[in-house]
């Protein structure tokens, strides 16, 4: 116990000795100093953090969501398109763009580019065609990228499956795209289901109210036939027209995707009189929108597989009846031999880059036989505004993209939009400008008839220059008798 004692009281007088060190004494100071620098110092560094992170994440937010960025253009585009096949990346496009998620178009546009489409003014010439929203689930978020028409659909009376997967191609070798859907759809009454819920409660229309819900903007609706209805029958249309009639400022009576057997048969003289007579009538017969006010207006969408004297045919069937435009062109069977990508083989409609020439020259055929009354919308092949400029020149007067939106992403619209203005005040024009110049210049005329005074004079001088050469006759007779 006593050498316990002893060795405990050592200890005692080793650990003051060390307290009171002066060595020790400093070392305590400065681990208390560090101590508490570092305790001050955490929340300064944690704010500092939280602040740096704030910024960087707003940064991003308004990158992301500008549809102007690079990001949207060489990243997220192409990592859709090359991690997914076509059909997949597609509906997820679809899917973000209806979440509200995607990007916007936050640009007001130049007034070079206001448009007039069926005495509407929408604020520019650049629409989105069918195909790519077919269920009507994207609308507000395709309208957010600044497009002045949205198409959606094609939309069939009834739901079918279309045809089977794959049905889907990218050709990116020759920015091109080939598909055989034939017509996928959940039917008339889920789209409509939509279109019913996008309109609000209290809605009360004026004269400049359209279906989209956006000033300067339109909505269309295409429409499709079932696979299984009877071919020459006009019912799934006259269907479309009554049931979408309220909900849209367009119907588009589709009748040349080349993947639903024998639907292109309906651009036939005889048949497609008979079709339009029956869609005019039932257009005629809804009552003003509760929407709009108004009733919509039919467009007939047509192939650009046509020959010149089939357009020149088909021309005189739409004068003759009161369809109010025509969209040049849906996609074609045809395979040009610039095509490279090992796709270009697939069977389906071709669209893209390789589509334009086709449907520019329909535009200028059917433009030459038409009245500058029905105006045109041009499709096939845009992907800048040199391409949106050459259609207004051939008599377009608004454009539609597809295949391009798909490759370059969400900033396609305002990118053709600038490039757009650009060329057009280069020229000291506006986009009206150049289309009004070229409908004029190029549009069909009613041959002009006689009136029936002009008639009787014609007459009256042909009996005068008639008596006169047989007077003179009559002179010489009578010279050579004598």
């Amino acid at each position: 116990m006593a050498g316990l004692s002893f060795r405990s009281v050592g200890l005692q007088h080793a650990i003051r000795r060390s307290i009171s060190s002066p060595q020790s004494l400093a070392i305590q100071r400065r681990t208390f100093t560090s101590s508490s620098s570092s305790s001050a110092a955490s929340p300064v560094r944690a704010t500092c953090y939280t602040v740096l992170f704030a910024l960087s994440a707003g940064l991003f937010t308004a990158y992301y969501f500008d549809a102007r960025s690079g990001i949207h253009r060489y990243v997220l585009t192409p990592i859709l398109r090359y991690t997914f096949d076509a059909e997949t990346g597609h509906k997820i496009a679809v899917k973000v763009l209806r979440g509200g998620l995607a990007p916007r178009d936050p640009v007001r546009d130049d007034d070079a580019l206001r448009s007039e489409i069926f005495g509407q003014e929408i604020s520019n010439p650049v629409g989105l065609a069918a195909g790519f929203d077919k269920e009507g689930e994207a609308i507000d978020g395709l309208l957010n990228l600044g497009f002045s028409w949205v198409e959606i659909g094609s939309v069939t009376p009834k739901p079918q499956p279309g045809n089977p997967r794959p049905r889907v191609f990218h050709l990116p070798a020759d920015s091109a795209l080939i598909n055989r859907y034939g017509f996928p759809s959940q039917g008339a009454s889920a789209v409509l289901s939509r279109l019913r819920a996008r309109i609000p409660t209290f809605h009360e229309p004026d004269e400049s109210t359209t279906a989209a819900l956006r000033s300067g903007s339109v909505l269309a609706v295409n429409l499709g036939k079932n696979k299984t209805s009877a071919v020459e029958s006009s019912e799934d249309f006259v269907n479309g027209v009554k049931t979408f009639g309220s909900y849209a400022d367009v119907l588009v009576v589709n009748v040349s995707s080349p993947n639903t057997p024998g639907l292109r048969g309906l651009q036939n003289r005889e048949l497609l009189e008979s079709l339009l007579v029956d869609v005019v009538k039932a257009r005629n017969d809804l009552e003003p929108s509760p929407v709009t006010s108004r009733r919509p207006r039919l467009v007939l969408k047509i192939a650009p597989d046509l020959q010149e004297s089939q357009i020149i045919e088909m021309a005189e069937v739409i004068r003759s009846s009161d369809i109010d435009g025509v969209i040049v062109s849906n996609t074609t069977i045809a395979r040009p031999s610039s095509l490279t990508d090992l796709n270009k083989s697939e069977m389906g409609g071709l669209s893209g880059k390789p589509l334009m020439p086709y449907s520019l020259q329909a535009v200028k055929t059917l433009r030459a036989h038409l009245p500058s009354s029905i105006p045109l919308i041009g499709c096939g092949g845009i992907s800048s505004g040199a391409d949106a400029l050459e259609y207004a020149r051939a008599g377009a007067s608004l454009v539609q993209v597809y295949t391009g939106f798909g490759y370059d992403g969400v900033g396609t619209c305002r990118r053709i939009k600038d490039e757009l203005v650009s060329l057009l005040k280069a020229e000291g024009k506006t986009w009206s400008a150049v289309v009004n110049e070229a409908v004029q210049t190029s549009s069909w005329k009613q041959p002009e008839l006689p009136t029936p005074v002009q008639a009787g004079e014609a007459t009256i001088g042909q009996l005068i220059e008639e008596a006169e050469d047989l007077k003179l006759l009559l002179d010489q007779l009578g010279e050579k008798l004598s």
